[in-house]
């Protein structure tokens, strides 16, 4: 295993667009490896700031540590150093968390993501003690991540705080959807300048700018990274007709989200539109099922209802 990097040998703090890339699949624990390879090249050729791999959006939980090393040493070799790799290792296990991160250590991911665990709910003071103890024994920069719909637990403002203090923690992830939470979680950075505060839900990430946000980890980027980065560059340059303009197509992209009635939609929504664009497979990592054709109708309707101009 590679030596415990600190935050300063990182490289500058991480802005703009780190799409969670999804896990391509072609059956229950076998990497579609074709098509990842092409949703790589066209996050890269994109603009995007980074790839963050295994977290959500890329059905972690649902992949066996196998799969997940494959993976892992395929993207990174993949990638080759051009853009920034960011791994997830949250487990309900802190053995295979540290395990699954000295995977991505030797493989030449440059951090790890670490959210608290997702079975038993934890209180805040747990919550300070398990990252305490888990960050120095994990090998690389670490980026944490408030999810509290899928962990039980939310990253308390007043229990980040008291983190500041761990050099080798880089920022947070955000995907509560709370932007009082977010502007609160921002004035952060006066303590940790250093630090990188993403926002995950994609209908936000313009405004969440405005508040002191450096950028968006967005679903959606998977599909039309462009459309993001452009979306991010336009309200950092003050643009604000194509800030508009852009953001308009983010929200209508939104209604693949709405087809399905379960909350596997997001993931099941995401799949299926790359799918659609010949990019990589839809299958997706038991229990759950692809879009049958009705939905994957309704989800190619809204593809074809975005301004090409914009989004390509």
């Amino acid at each position: 295993m590679t030596t415990q990097a600190s935050a300063a040998e990182t490289q500058t703090r991480l802005h703009g667009i780190v799409p969670p890339m999804v896990t391509p699949l072609r059956g229950p624990d076998e990497i579609d490896f074709d098509g990842a390879s092409r949703l790589i090249e066209r996050l890269i050729e994109g603009g995007v700031a980074g790839l963050f791999i295994l977290g959500t959006t890329g059905e972690a939980p649902s992949l066996s540590y196998r799969l997940r090393g494959e993976f892992i040493r395929f993207v990174c070799k993949t990638v080759d150093k051009r853009v920034p790799v960011l791994v997830g290792v949250t487990d309900t296990s802190v053995v295979e968390s540290i395990a699954v991160a000295g995977v991505a250590a030797d493989a030449g991911a440059d951090a790890v993501v670490l959210s608290m665990p997702y079975y038993f709910p934890a209180g805040q003071t747990e919550l300070v003690h398990y990252i305490r103890r888990l960050v120095p024994q994990l090998p690389l920069p670490v980026m944490l991540y408030n999810m509290p719909s899928l962990t039980k637990v939310n990253f308390d403002i007043e229990s980040l705080a008291q983190l500041t203090d761990l050099s080798q923690v880089i920022g947070v992830k955000d995907s509560g959807g709370d932007l009082a939470y977010f502007e609160r979680l921002t004035a952060l950075k006066q303590q940790r300048p250093d630090w990188s505060v993403l926002i995950g839900p994609e209908h936000l990430m313009a405004t969440s700018l405005g508040l002191g946000g450096d950028g968006g980890v967005n679903g959606g980027a998977n599909i039309y990274p462009k459309l993001f980065v452009r979306c991010y560059q336009a309200t950092r340059d003050g643009d604000q007709a194509a800030e508009t303009a852009l953001q308009n197509q983010i929200e209508k992209l939104q209604a693949i989200y709405l087809v399905g009635k379960y909350a596997s939609r997001h993931i099941k929504g995401t799949k299926s539109a790359l799918s659609i664009l010949g990019i990589c497979d839809d299958k997706l990592a038991e229990p759950f099922n692809h879009f049958e054709p009705p939905e994957r109708a309704r989800v190619a309707e809204v593809l074809e209802s975005l301004n090409t101009d914009l989004i390509e």
